[in-house]
């Protein structure tokens, strides 16, 4: 059985401060799970499963790697963040980034301007993954990357992306001359432009927008425009990014 100590420090991790605090996060689920314990970039701390968890997916080459604690079914509903818990519950440390100049200037990257629900969040870096973007930096407004509806809705990617927080200034600095892209109202048809070259695609808070500050900055002006019958006012965050993303990366 698990500790009652370990458990508080389990349920301890639900909290953004406690997380900073150790630098690590929690992951649940087979899928995302089993993922991260074959990622080669992911330090483990700790792997707790159900017998019949153990029994079904822990085969010889992860044996090898990890110990796991064996636990009952009741005990999850302890420390999960779920209302049915995952049969399996792992701890691993935040993982390390960098800035590679040259993989950033021959590429698109995202900068999110204040993406505030996690489950859209996760969602964009799950379009980052799909399009090949290896770059998503993040306005400090934006939500955890390590909150669990990111890392769940996310299914894997931010394993694969790249994401900084980094504020907008330092980024519009570092990438020289590339192009800033950013929706508005305002802006040019993004189906009429033929040759969309490498830059940072910028995407709004989910119900202000891209913020002036940042606005005065965008270099290219695009709109996904409405359909003919079309009568909402506005896209989600995370569908807008896709749009954009498979158009200017198929351009």
């Amino acid at each position: 059985m698990i500790s009652k100590n370990k458990i508080k420090y389990l349920r301890s991790l639900k909290l953004k401060k406690i997380r900073q605090k150790y630098n690590n996060f929690t992951v649940e689920g087979d899928k995302i799970a089993l993922e991260i314990l074959q990622s080669q970039n992911v330090e483990i701390e700790s792997v707790i499963a159900t017998e019949d968890w153990k029994h079904q997916h822990f085969n010889q080459s992860l044996r090898n790697q990890f110990e796991i604690e064996v636990s009952e079914e009741k005990d999850f509903k302890q420390f999960s963040n779920f209302s049915t818990p995952s049969p399996v519950f792992v701890v691993a440390k935040q993982l390390s980034t960098s800035w590679n100049d040259d993989v950033i200037k021959n590429n698109f990257s995202l900068y999110l301007d204040g993406i505030q629900d996690p489950g859209n969040f996760g969602t964009i870096l799950r379009i980052a993954d799909w399009f090949g973007i290896p770059y998503v930096f993040c306005s400090s407004k934006c939500a955890d990357l390590y909150n669990h509806k990111t890392i769940q809705s996310s299914m894997g990617a931010f394993l694969r992306v790249q994401v900084m927080y980094l504020p907008f200034d330092e980024v519009f600095e570092k990438c020289g001359e590339m192009p800033f892209y950013g929706t508005v109202l305002e802006g040019k048809n993004i189906f009429e432009e033929d040759n969309y070259k490498k830059g940072v695609i910028v995407i709004g808070n989910e119900g202000k927008g891209i913020s002036p500050e940042i606005l005065d900055k965008i270099t290219h002006q695009i709109l996904i425009p409405k359909g003919v019958n079309g009568g909402a006012e506005s896209l989600n965050a995370a569908v807008a990014t896709g749009i954009v993303c498979a158009i200017l990366k198929n351009k």
